[in-house]
C-alpha cells in the first residue's frame, strides 16, 4: 500500500466529508443539548456514517445497477445538485441546516447528521467510485481516517467554535465553505454529464 496513494485518497475524502461544516452544526446544537449528549451525537453519527459508506463501497454499484436500475452518472448528477443546494444555502443564508426543535437525539444522529451531513451525496459517490481509482483497501483506510478527523472536529466543536466566534470569522468561514461545497457539487454534475456522454459514444 503506497503512502502517496492513501494520502491522495484521504485528502479527497476529507474535503468531501468537510469537518469544518460539522463544527458549525455541533456548535448550533449547544444551546439545546448537554456536552455528554453532543459527544453521544458525534460518536453515534460517525459510526452510522461509517457503516453507510462501507456498505456503498462494497455494494453500491450492485445496488444502483441491479436493484434500482440506476446508472452511476444519474446518481452523480442528482447528488451533485443536492450538494450544490446545500453549499448555496451556506453561502447565501449563512447556515447549512436547521434542526427541528422537537427532534429526538436518536433521530438527529441518523438524519440529518450521519445522512447527509457526513455520509452525504459526495462521500457516497466517492465510496462507490474511488475503489476503481485507488483500490478497495486504500479507500477503506482513507474513509476511516477522514471520519476520524471529522470526529475529532465534532468533539472539539465547542472550543473551535468559541475561537472562530472570538475572532469574528465564523460567518465568513461558513460562506467560504458553502462556496467550496457548491463548487464540488457542480463538479460532480459535470463529471456525471461527462460519464453519460462517454457511455453514448
Amino acid at each position: 500500500m503506497k503512502f502517496n496513494l492513501v494520502l491522495s485518497c484521504f485528502i479527497a475524502l476529507l474535503a468531501l466529508v468537510n469537518p469544518i461544516q460539522k463544527v458549525f452544526i455541533v456548535s448550533s446544537l449547544q444551546t439545546r443539548f448537554s456536552q455528554s449528549e453532543l459527544r453521544y451525537i458525534s460518536l453515534k453519527s460517525t459510526f452510522t456514517a461509517m457503516l453507510i459508506l462501507i456498505f456503498f463501497l462494497y455494494l453500491g454499484q450492485v445496488t444502483f445497477s441491479y436493484v434500482f436500475h440506476v446508472e452511476l452518472y444519474s446518481f452523480q448528477i442528482t447528488c451533485g445538485a443536492v450538494l450544490m443546494y446545500n453549499g448555496l444555502s451556506g453561502l447565501l443564508k449563512g447556515f447549512f441546516m436547521k434542526v427541528d426543535e422537537h427532534i429526538k437525539i436518536a433521530d438527529l444522529t441518523t438524519v440529518p447528521i450521519a445522512i447527509p451531513m457526513i455520509a452525504g451525496p459526495a462521500t457516497i459517490t466517492a465510496a462507490v467510485t474511488f475503489p476503481v481509482q485507488y483500490g478497495r483497501f486504500v479507500t477503506i483506510v482513507a474513509i476511516l481516517l477522514a471520519l476520524l478527523v471529522n470526529l475529532v472536529f465534532m468533539l472539539e466543536a465547542r472550543r473551535i467554535g468559541q475561537f472562530l466566534t472570538k475572532y469574528n470569522v465564523m460567518n465568513p468561514l461558513i460562506r467560504i465553505i458553502g462556496l467550496i461545497v457548491a463548487t464540488i457539487g457542480l463538479q460532480m454534475v459535470f463529471d456525471g454529464i461527462a460519464l453519460f456522454i462517454s457511455t453514448l459514444s
